[in-house]
């Protein structure tokens, strides 16, 4: 009795808040007919919001994998002083409003801000542009791949490379051709959620972007836009975009799990 309860808690729960609302923004988005659909997707404004999106994941997403990569292997590989610390510091975008993360980069980079005058004297703008989006991206996204490798290679130790190093491998190749394969998986999956979260990304590059039509719009931002503009059409329209993105992540997320994780033991290494 008390399983069907729940079971029928969840399921209400989930028709409501998650299933009922990804319907309502496929219904609204075709509401006008599939014409209307493509029109909308094809505007200049949508259109240039996608590229810019696809542009900020596609520089964000592979400085992150190097970073997560990097910052893995430093804290699970060397013992030394700060280390805690150091986890910490990889983690704290998480714990650290968007919001906050953007008025931050603004007393940094901004006019008035830490840097603000020696950029001016170079004529290098970095708040309300481009740079600002792909800044802002980096750090709200920064923990992403690193959270996966952490604790599976802190699982798999130190023995492979110790071996590998003490059979006269370098650095690189110990790195190439014995930790890298054994967390390659995790690094796919991180990435997978990297990009998920800098595609959809809102708060911080509200902030940096200044949100200039046609310049630093990307997709999330373009929403709010067309809201405003009472193209509720169009609004979902890009919406929609964002869902498919979503559920194309859950979807290779579910086969990493299921590929990936056939692979690994239990011990975190390949079999």
């Amino acid at each position: 009795m008390i399983r069907r309860t729940l079971l029928a808690i969840v399921l209400v729960v989930t028709a409501f808040f998650l299933l009922a609302p990804l319907v309502l923004i496929f219904v609204s988005a075709l509401s006008q007919g599939v014409g209307l659909f493509f029109k909308n997707l094809t505007d200049p404004a949508i259109a240039y919001a996608i590229w810019l999106t696809l542009l900020t994941a596609l520089i964000v997403v592979p400085i992150n994998i190097l970073f997560g990569l990097a910052a893995a292997w430093t804290v699970t590989k060397f013992e030394f002083r700060g280390r805690t610390l150091l986890i910490a510091l990889i983690e704290l975008p998480y714990s650290i409003s968007p919001i906050v993360a953007g008025v931050a980069y603004l007393f940094v980079y901004g006019t008035q801000g830490l840097f603000g005058p020696l950029l001016e004297a170079w004529d290098i703008k970095v708040m309300f542009a481009l740079p600002a989006i792909f800044l802002a991206s980096m750090f709200v996204t920064a923990p992403f791949v690193a959270r996966e490798l952490i604790p599976l290679m802190q699982v798999q130790g130190t023995d492979e490379e110790e071996a590998a190093v003490t059979l006269g491998a370098s650095g690189l190749a110990t790195f190439m051709r014995v930790t890298l394969p054994n967390v390659k998986w995790a690094v796919v999956y991180g990435a997978i959620l990297c990009n998920a979260r800098v595609m959809g990304e809102f708060g911080a590059v509200s902030v940096v972007s200044g949100n200039i039509r046609g310049v630093t719009t990307t997709l999330p931002l373009q929403i709010e836009l067309l809201f405003h503009d009472y193209n509720i059409v169009g609004a979902f329209t890009a919406s929609l975009v964002l869902v498919g993105v979503a559920l194309l992540t859950i979807a290779l997320k579910l086969v990493l799990e299921r590929f990936g994780g056939a692979e690994l033991g239990a011990d975190g290494r390949r079999h």
